[in-house]
């Protein structure tokens, strides 16, 4: 039995320059779960050898397990492994685990580059068999849950951005 596509995209505005929004989700550590609610680590990060010291050769060279836990009760755990990065524009990842298939996330500039478009998308087939055995009736409720998963995701993110904010130190050369 051919397990359903899901075709999942989102849409987040985020407050910030690309710039900032790249430091945080192009993180080599993969820290999504330190602002991501209801994401947590579910084993510890793997890094293959690099050729260079490069963030985007980095990222490439590195696979995040991850752990979500859906409103519905169920979590799901997916390897998350960056395919192609292009710096402060795009990350392509391949998804394993219980979802298989792949990943991208987008930005973009808006209002002058004082706030960036984030777009999420991911193509993936569930591996559990009773996800496979669901989807006829539940895909709907599994859909509402990812959208759900990831508008927490969104407000994570932009209180991790304002942190960030206040955190970064303020340039002297610059009119208050």
């Amino acid at each position: 039995m051919q397990s359903r596509l899901f075709d999942l995209s989102s849409t987040w505005h985020l407050p910030a320059t690309t710039a900032q929004v790249w430091a945080i989700i192009a993180d080599i550590d993969m820290s999504w779960p330190q602002w991501w609610p209801h994401c947590t680590f579910a084993a510890p990060l793997t890094r293959r050898e690099t050729t260079s010291s490069s963030t985007e050769d980095i990222l490439k060279a590195t696979t995040a397990y991850l752990r979500f836990k859906a409103i519905l009760g169920y979590s799901l755990t997916i390897s998350i492994h960056p395919t192609d990065v292009v710096a402060l524009r795009k990350i392509d990842f391949d998804a394993g685990g219980d979802l298989q298939g792949s990943g991208r996330v987008t930005l973009i500039p808006e209002e002058q580059g004082q706030a960036t478009r984030m777009d999420i998308e991911w193509r993936v087939r569930p591996t559990q068999r009773w996800m496979n055995l669901l989807t006829p009736v539940a895909g709907p409720a599994f859909t509402a849950a990812h959208a759900l998963l990831m508008r927490q995701g969104e407000s994570g993110l932009i209180s991790a951005l304002a942190k960030a904010d206040r955190n970064s130190p303020v340039d002297p050369s610059t009119p208050l």
